[in-house]
């Protein structure tokens, strides 16, 4: 690869510091020409979805995040105040918890906050907070499960400062979202248990007229702040959901606003050469064939982007990964994204991605500068730094060896301002890939459908719960209450584990015997 080659490959915006090479993806010019009528179309879906056309058809919703970092976009003034409002609004009250103008009931000042939310409403904040909440006012714990051994782990850790002094987030479009709503519960019961009400260390984020909406009012939260229906989970972090917690730890969300904004109005240019998202998204066209073929293997060089191939699992897989198309053909879209962070990650399987089977493309994320200050010198004339660029460096040459396809994303630091241009960049590229497979990128039937099963599961479990007497196989529960037998199994080794029936076990699964 001659340095010629690699700059006609380069996107490069160099009053952001930005930089995305692709090189080494294999693009042809023919295949941008083949794809023009595709791309022109792109260009034209994302102009209406941001003048505010119907972008989820499935749902008659707009989809207006891109609006979140330019209000002057919205389409009506209604949708403008919608964000200008609760933005001072949420400034405010992170400003008044911080001088200590709003205070626990106990008195003293709010010293950390316990955010319960779960995917876009939790995977947002998480990575804001992983990558700039450093120095936070307010260190920062999670509910993002409802596995109850792990919020106790957090209820434990939470205690140390003490629940009097935790300001909790309850995050949850619709206020149904079970896990969420267990999360809150469980929050509940602590601050119960520590002789503290709920609703006065409480905020909730929300759509209007919601569960939790109701909620607030009744246990009489601290404040509640709005979650609108036309921006979506995974596209949330620059909505209320992100830049309340954001604000609350004291980083500089009008700085993450400000660098998602100039990506975006860098990214609207209807010239490919000049658009780094959509040269994004042609190169996942060809990374994956355009039909999921190869997975993307994302590694960012420095440990406060840890969380970032997480957070692009929801919103990349969540997006693409479709059974129909916009007309209706069943295509099983996607592209699976897995990861986590260079050099550490190459111990554990740069192996198999030089030698083993190739069915993927990396894309590195490179963060220019190492560190703030002095570096030290690991080795004469050689400092840690040093070593993150080589690794980086010789892990893409390694993989260019054995005809493996990378991407390489460059920024010259990770503040507030770069990981806003990030979180734009991919989400743009999100909406231009969506575009040229023909998909539907926001909405997630999957994600329903396994929510529609888990509350099956739950009314079986009822059923067999009480039904266990005297000691019974699976089959004969089932047979009993209508049920299948493997499923009602499954029933009685769940309330085994939690101590509610007891098991003889027999020669096989289907021989134990289960009795209260």
């Amino acid at each position: 690869m001659s340095l010629e080659s690699y700059s006609k490959s380069l996107v490069r915006y160099t009053d952001l510091g930005f930089s995305l090479d692709l090189s080494l993806m294999g693009i042809e010019p023919s295949f941008c020409e083949v794809m023009a009528p595709t791309i022109e179309k792109a260009f034209a879906d994302i102009k209406e979805l941001e003048g505010g056309a119907i972008a989820n058809p499935d749902e008659d919703r707009m989809v207006g995040h891109y609006w979140l970092r330019n209000p002057e976009l919205a389409p009506t003034e209604e949708l403008k105040n919608a964000i200008t409002g609760p933005l001072n609004d949420l400034k405010n009250f992170a400003s008044r918890i911080h001088s200590g103008d709003i205070t626990p009931p106990t008195g003293g000042k709010f010293e950390q906050l316990l955010l319960i939310g779960i995917g876009g409403s939790a995977l947002g904040p998480q990575l804001v907070a992983e990558a700039l909440g450093k120095d936070a006012e307010l260190p920062i714990l999670f509910f993002d499960n409802t596995d109850p051994a792990g919020m106790d782990r957090v209820i434990e850790d939470a205690s140390v400062i003490g629940l009097d002094k935790t300001l909790a987030m309850v995050i949850s479009k619709s206020g149904g979202t079970p896990e969420t709503r267990n999360g809150m519960l469980e929050a509940e019961a602590a601050y119960q248990k520590a002789g503290l009400a709920f609703g006065p260390h409480a905020i909730s984020i929300t759509g209007k007229g919601s569960k939790l909406d109701g909620y607030a009012d009744k246990h009489q939260f601290i404040a509640k702040f709005p979650m609108e229906d036309w921006v979506g989970g995974r596209t949330s972090v620059l909505s209320t959901v992100g830049l309340v917690p954001a604000a609350l730890q004291g980083i500089d969300i009008d700085k993450l606003l400000a660098g998602a904004r100039a990506m975006d109005e860098k990214t609207r240019a209807t010239s490919i050469a000049d658009n780094a998202a959509m040269q994004l998204a042609l190169a996942w066209h060809v990374g994956c064939n355009g039909k999921g073929e190869k997975d993307m293997v994302v590694l960012p060089y420095k440990d406060s982007l840890a969380l970032f191939s997480k957070y692009l699992q929801q919103l990349i897989m969540e997006s693409l990964g479709k059974e129909l198309d916009l007309d209706g053909n069943t295509v099983h879209q996607g592209l699976s994204v897995y990861g986590n962070k260079g050099s550490t990650d190459q111990h554990a399987y740069i192996q198999q991605l030089r030698d083993g089977a190739n069915n993927f493309f990396a894309c590195f994320i490179e963060v220019r500068k190492g560190r703030e200050g002095h570096n030290i010198e690991v080795e004469p004339g050689i400092t840690s730094a040093d070593y993150l660029q080589g690794f980086l460096r010789g892990t893409r040459k390694a993989l260019e060896g054995a005809g493996r396809k990378s991407i390489t994303l460059s920024i010259p630091e990770v503040n507030a301002y770069t990981l806003g241009m990030l979180i734009a960049l991919f989400e743009r590229s999100v909406s231009f890939y969506a575009s040229l497979v023909n998909i539907n990128a926001y909405h997630q039937p999957g994600v329903e459908a396994g929510k529609t099963a888990a509350g099956v599961f739950l009314e079986l479990l009822t059923q067999v719960r009480a039904q266990v007497g005297e000691a019974a196989t699976a089959k004969e529960i089932a047979k009993a209450i209508g049920a299948d037998a493997e499923d009602v199994y499954h029933c009685l080794t769940h309330l085994e584990g939690n101590g509610e029936v007891q098991v003889e076990l027999g020669a096989t699964a289907a021989e134990d015997r289960f009795s209260r």
